[in-house]
């Protein structure tokens, strides 16, 4: 006889976007195993707790090296939680389910409650290529903090631009989809254009940064010039290099 049941409670189902950081290794593997090592190193914690998307796309290796490369990275405290651009082939039960479609999130990880303030439109407007003068250009999002990013914090905001009226703490951490500015002395980590933004760029009013980054390419404390430290500096990306000069 078939159980009938009534008022049962439905399962909640949610959407919800988390920003992921992606990996995108080149052959052979072991060179980039090696590179990759050299950056945790240089920059301790980067990897952990933070969510990695694994991108293979074009990467012509078979199912058992990919498995063995996602072991290794498991050793170093990289945890895979999906593969983009993979062949059916590569898959498997045992393997992190592919991922396709990544997008902006709308969400950001609040540092303090009270140090953050609505995002606010930028003063211009933007009107992607293609638009049509009938269609209403978005304001470009930004958010604004008023208070220091203190050590263990992390700021991300993939919409659009974030200003800091404050300092930057060693041991912290500010991600944006746009640019970067920070009206104190920035000394924790900095990443800029993370939704695949070339054109993004970082301010500060003093540069003892641990890590620096725009568009996925990075710039470690060790690789500033002498020159630009303590300094007030503009950085941006130009080919497959971050330029760095002097604000005056």
């Amino acid at each position: 006889m078939t159980k009938v049941l009534t008022n049962s409670q439905p399962i909640r189902l949610k959407g919800r976007s988390f920003l992921a950081l992606v990996l995108s290794p080149e052959l052979p593997l072991g060179d980039w195993l090696q590179r990759l090592d050299d950056l945790a190193a240089r920059s301790a914690g980067f990897f952990l707790r933070r969510p990695i998307v694994l991108d293979v796309q074009g990467l012509e290796i078979s199912r058992l090296e990919l498995k063995g490369f996602i072991d290794e990275l498991a050793k170093r405290n990289v945890r895979v939680i999906g593969i983009e651009g993979a062949r059916s082939s590569l898959l498997g039960f045992d393997m992190p389910p592919a991922l396709s479609g990544g997008r902006p999130a709308s969400d950001f990880e609040e540092p303090d409650t009270a140090a953050l303030e609505a995002p606010d439109a930028a003063p211009g407007d933007y009107a992607p290529a293609g638009m049509h003068e009938s269609q209403q250009a978005r304001p470009v999002p930004s958010l604004i903090i008023d208070q220091p990013v203190r050590s263990g914090q992390s700021v991300i905001f993939p919409e659009g631009d974030v200003t800091i009226i404050a300092s930057v703490a060693s041991g912290a951490e500010v991600i944006a989809g746009g640019s970067i500015h920070v009206y104190g002395a920035l000394r924790g980590r900095a990443l800029a254009g993370s939704m695949g933004n070339a054109s993004a760029r970082i301010f500060c009013s003093k540069l003892e940064a641990e890590l620096l980054a725009i568009d996925g390419l990075y710039k470690m404390a060790e690789d500033i010039e002498p020159q630009f430290r303590g300094r007030a500096v503009h950085l941006w990306l130009e080919g497959d290099a971050i330029r760095i000069s002097t604000l005056n």
